[in-house]
C-alpha cells in the first residue's frame, strides 16, 4: 500500500514487518482498504497523536476493538507504533485516565505480528507494561429515564380537554340553533354496526378455515424443526478463532472475545466466564469450539452471540478447566459433529429454543474419554459418539472425564 511509504522510518518498517502486502491486513473490501489508507496518511501526518487528538481517539475507541471495521488491519499497527513513544512515558495515573486508549494500545502491542516485527526493530517497540489490576474501577452512570410513556400518559388528557371543548361548543351551538341530532347519530351507529359485522365475519373466516383443514380441507402445518427428542446434532458447533479477547468492563470474572467462526460478517463478540481459570495469555489466538446457536444472551451489559466449549475437570472446576481444541490445520468455520450415522449427516437447529432446554438436556452426556477426546456418551445405550471434524477427533489437553459444557 503506497500510504505504508509515507512513513517515518522505523515506524515504517515496523508495519511492513507485521503486515503482508496485498492481505486482508489492508481492508477485506474497497471501503475497509479506504479506510485503512486513511488512517495511515493520518498517521504519516502526525495529526492523531497531538495532544488534542488524544481526546477524541479515546471516544471512538470505547465502543471498538480496533480502528477500522472489527478486524485487525495495517492501520492499528501504524497508530500503535505512533503512539508508542507516548505511552513508554506515562505513568499509571495517566493511563488510568484514558482507560480505552490504553486497552486498545496493550491489545495491538500483544498480537503477534507486531510483537515480532517489533521484536526485531528494538528498542524502537518495546513492550509497555501496564499495571491494569490496580486500575481504578469505571463508573458507569443508569440511563436516564425514559420520558416516552409520560408524553402517551399525557396525550389522553390532551384529547379529553379537546374533547371537553368540542361538547361545550356542540351544546352551545344546540342551544342557539336546533338540529336533527338523532337521526344523524342513529345513521352513524347503523353505519358502525354494518362495519363491525364485515370486521366480524372477515375474522370468522380464517377460523373457519382452519376449523375445515382439521377435517381434511387442507393440509396440517408442517412439524417445528425442534420436534422430538433433544438430539446432540441439534447443536451448532464450529471451529472459532479467537482473534481478540479482554477482561469484562463491569465483571471480574468474564472475558470479552472476538472469535471468527469463518462468517462474512466477521467475528462474533463472546462472553465466557474464564477469568479466574484460564489465563489471557492462553486465550489469544486460541484456536477452540464454539457452540453457536444458542439465543443470544446480555452478560453484564454484552450482549454474547456464542459460546465456548470447554472441559471441566470431574474433580471440580478449581482441579481445572481447558478449552476444547479442534485438531490440527483446523479453520475458522470448520464444521463440528457428532460421529454416528444418525448424527454425521444431521443439519444443526437455526437456533435453539430456551424453552425447550435442548442442550441442558444433552449435555450431560458431554465428556472426555480416557484419550482426553471429547465425546457425547448416550446416557440409555451408553454409545458414544466423538465430537469431531473432517481434519480428527476435538479432544481435551489434559482433562480425562471431563464435563462440556
Amino acid at each position: 500500500m503506497s500510504a505504508v511509504t509515507k512513513l517515518q522510518s522505523p515506524l515504517k518498517e515496523l508495519v511492513a514487518g507485521a503486515t503482508h502486502d496485498g492481505s486482508s491486513e489492508f481492508g477485506r473490501n474497497e471501503k475497509d482498504k479506504k479506510e485503512v489508507e486513511e488512517w495511515i496518511e493520518r498517521v504519516a501526518g502526525g495529526e492523531v497523536v497531538k495532544a488534542e487528538a488524544l481526546k477524541d481517539l479515546e471516544a471512538q475507541l470505547v465502543p471498538k476493538t480496533y480502528v477500522v471495521s472489527n478486524y485487525f488491519t495495517a492501520a492499528d499497527v501504524a497508530l500503535y507504533g505512533a503512539l508508542h513513544p507516548i505511552f513508554a512515558q506515562l505513568q499509571p495515573p495517566q493511563y488510568y485516565a484514558q482507560p480505552a486508549l490504553t486497552r486498545y494500545f496493550d491489545h495491538i502491542q500483544n498480537q503477534p505480528t507486531v510483537r515480532k516485527s517489533a521484536d526485531a526493530l528494538a528498542p524502537a517497540f518495546s513492550l509497555v507494561q501496564f499495571d491494569l489490576e490496580n486500575a481504578p474501577k469505571i463508573e458507569r452512570k443508569a440511563d436516564p429515564p425514559k420520558e416516552k410513556k409520560k408524553k402517551a400518559e399525557g396525550a389522553p388528557l390532551v384529547e379529553k380537554a379537546a374533547s371537553s371543548s368540542n361538547e361545550k361548543s356542540a351544546k352551545k351551538e344546540k342551544n342557539e340553533k336546533p338540529a336533527p341530532v338523532a337521526p344523524a347519530e342513529g345513521a352513524v351507529a347503523e353505519a358502525k354496526e354494518g362495519k363491525s359485522q364485515k370486521k366480524e365475519k372477515k375474522e370468522k373466516k380464517p377460523a373457519e378455515e382452519g376449523s375445515s383443514s382439521k377435517k381434511g380441507g387442507k393440509s396440517a402445518p408442517a412439524a417445528a424443526e425442534d420436534a422430538g427428542d433433544p438430539v446432540p446434532s441439534m447443536i451448532d458447533l464450529r471451529v472459532g478463532h479467537i482473534v481478540d479477547v479482554m477482561k469484562h468492563p463491569d465483571a471480574d470474572g468474564l472475558y470479552v472475545e472476538q472469535i471468527d467462526f469463518g462468517e462474512e460478517t466477521g467475528p462474533r463478540t463472546v462472553v465466557s466466564g474464564l477469568v479466574h481459570y484460564i489465563p489471557i495469555e492462553d486465550m489469544r489466538d486460541k484456536y477452540l469450539v464454539g457452540v453457536c446457536n444458542l439465543k443470544p444472551a446480555n452478560m453484564r451489559g454484552i450482549k454474547s452471540f456464542a459460546m465456548v466449549l470447554a472441559a471441566t475437570s470431574k474433580d471440580g472446576k478449581d482441579a481445572g478447566i481447558e478449552l476444547i481444541q479442534p485438531p490440527a490445520g483446523s479453520r475458522p468455520g470448520d464444521r463440528v459433529y457428532f460421529e454416528g450415522a444418525e448424527f454425521e449427516s444431521a443439519k444443526p437447529l437455526s437456533q435453539l429454543n430456551p424453552k425447550k432446554k435442548i442442550f441442558e438436556t444433552v449435555q450431560p452426556g458431554f465428556t472426555t474419554l480416557e484419550t482426553k477426546e471429547a465425546a457425547w456418551v448416550n446416557p440409555a445405550t451408553k454409545s458414544v459418539h466423538k465430537i469431531r471434524t473432517d481434519r480428527g477427533v476435538c479432544a481435551a489437553p489434559t482433562l480425562v472425564g471431563a464435563s462440556l459444557s
